[in-house]
């Protein structure tokens, strides 16, 4: 028999469907949980990280810390493991990282309307029913976000499973008996082609990962291999596309079970989209937080020139905001801001978060505001204007200290 792998709607009925499933298949039920305790154990990933990269918004500093890009490989690699069992059955999100070519993996998707949906989360959560739908959109715009990033489309695209059941119009009993009888189907066992298939894609996703670990990006690559034999192909353009393929070739035959290795330009190779890799030995995560928005506008700019990524926000309101929702590594904080002033963002910043460096910056101190802020636990104290080699220095001894803690 099969591996099942479900994708379901919040209040469907899905957790009903995958239990008596998996009963009747005589098999264990994993769910994202699962998947991402195995994968933090494989990876040595934060399993908030990889919680994040599955249900999050993406991260303002994204871009250069590639934190999600790296939690989904490790998640990838993982889901792809479990296609090499002789017969289980997965609930989540993470049933979408399976290729469809596995084909002893059925796919099955689970949906019903909003308003349906709506009534059940009302009746489960005691809420009302305008604090019901408030919760559903929220769940869609996770599950969205989630497809359109590993996909390419919506959740409930059917071209992308085996069998869409409109829950609104099934019971639980007559959805199992619907996917056993598909699963049970002679075309969907383990077979030799299915099990090289599965081999095929947990190679090329240690290969991708090999990439990620290194600055580079699924988004501006595309991986294949078949039989040890491994294909990448770069679909943003890149001034040296020589040195690039050269790069990647290296990196990918580093990888066990790789034979050779093929990088040539793919499809979007020829659009306006400008290749990126992410520097790793540089700070990635940097918030700057100055309510002169010319000066911290252009600050930010000059530090991209030097591949640094940041953050900008004008006040300390959204400073600590941001902090809570999306913790950067390195804050550079203006002092005098209206509202919360820099002294009481350090203060808090340090209290909540006190792995967070701060570095104040500020045109307006003194020597007692330098001497508080360095005894609240700030990096550095610098003062405008300050030279931009001078605070990409600090901002790098920052980072390093940060870098040193967690080795």
């Amino acid at each position: 028999m099969s591996m099942v792998n479900i994708f379901s709607g919040s209040f469907v009925g899905g957790r009903d469907v995958a239990q008596e499933l998996a009963r009747e298949m005589g098999t264990q039920l994993a769910t994202d949980d699962d998947l991402i305790s195995k994968a933090a154990a494989a990876s040595g990933a934060a399993e908030a990280a990889l919680r994040k990269a599955i249900y999050g918004k993406p991260s303002v500093f994204n871009m250069f810390s590639r934190e999600r890009e790296i939690g989904i490989t490790s998640l990838k690699l993982a889901m792809l493991e479990l296609t090499m069992e002789n017969s289980a059955v997965f609930l989540g999100y993470g049933s979408l990282l399976v290729p469809r070519n596995i084909s002893h993996v059925l796919q099955v998707c689970l949906a019903a309307d909003a308003s349906k949906r709506a009534e059940k989360a009302a009746a489960t959560l005691n809420v009302s029913p305008k604090e019901a739908m408030s919760r559903i959109h929220r769940d869609d715009e996770a599950a969205f976000r989630w497809a359109e990033y590993v996909m390419d489309c919506e959740p409930w695209d059917p071209s992308k499973y085996d069998i869409l059941i409109p829950m609104g119009k099934t019971g639980v009993e007559k959805a199992v008996k619907l996917i056993l009888d598909h699963a049970s189907s002679g075309t969907l066992a383990f077979n030799e082609s299915s099990i090289r298939a599965a081999k095929d894609a947990l190679l090329a996703a240690q290969v991708e990962q090999a990439l990620v670990k290194e600055g580079h990006t699924p988004k501006d690559l595309s991986v294949s291999a078949s039989k040890g034999k491994v294909k990448v192909q770069i679909n943003k353009k890149v001034m040296l596309l020589g040195r690039l393929q050269e790069e990647l070739a290296k990196l990918a035959q580093k990888v066990d079970g790789v034979k050779d290795v093929d990088v040539e330009a793919g499809p979007g190779y020829y659009q306006a989209d400008v290749y990126r890799r992410a520097d790793f030995k540089l700070p990635s995560k940097v918030l700057l937080v100055d309510d002169e928005r010319e000066f911290v506008q252009t600050l930010s700019e000059r530090l991209l020139l030097r591949e640094i990524g940041s953050a900008v926000v004008y006040d300390g309101e959204q400073a600590l905001k941001l902090v809570s929702e999306d913790e950067p590594e390195v804050m550079v904080l203006d002092l005098k801001m209206p509202g919360i002033d820099g002294v009481e963002v350090l203060k808090r910043t340090k209290r909540d978060h006190p792995e967070v460096e701060v570095i104040i910056l500020t045109g307006h101190g003194s020597d007692r505001d330098r001497q508080q802020c360095m005894e609240l636990g700030a990096f550095a104290y610098l003062e405008k204007p300050v030279d931009i080699e001078k605070l990409s220095q600090v901002m790098q001894e920052a980072y390093d200290k940060i870098k040193a803690r967690q080795e």
